[in-house]
């Protein structure tokens, strides 16, 4: 008696790509180096995020990950993504997983990664930001 076989869909990874200004950027640790190398060009080592000036260069980094196998989520509405903690709180691990983030006198304010981020921070005591912020 032959094992029952079936097709197994390959599970695609998910990058969220937000509209931050005129840039679009995101943050992803790729674990193998190719695709890390064909994108380096768009790299901020100082803010650990990628960052597209063009929709052209935007569109090029579309077509490579889609290729190696992603699927990208394209936000302009950054309602949603946006954490806020009081300012003397820790922060450290909301951060990390944060794809920008600006300081006011009271608060520290985050744009997370993704949906997964937002929803850690939460349960580390940061709150939705409901208005629109600018990074």
């Amino acid at each position: 008696m032959q094992p029952n076989t079936f097709d197994v869909t390959e599970k695609r990874r998910r990058i969220t790509m937000f509209k931050v200004g005129k840039h679009w950027i995101f943050k992803y640790f790729f674990d193998d180096k190719e695709t890390f190398q064909e994108l380096a060009d768009y790299y901020n080592k100082d803010s650990y995020r990628f960052e597209f000036n063009t929709i052209g260069e935007r569109n090029k980094a579309l077509k490579l990950l889609e290729r190696r196998g992603f699927d990208i989520d394209l936000v302009e509405d950054l309602k949603g993504y946006v954490v806020k903690l009081p300012k003397y709180s820790k922060y450290a691990p909301v951060l990390k997983n944060s794809v920008a983030h600006i300081e006011t006198l009271d608060k520290r304010i985050f744009l997370m990664k993704d949906m997964a981020a937002v929803e850690e921070a939460q349960r580390m005591g940061a709150q939705v930001v409901e208005v629109d912020v600018k990074f």
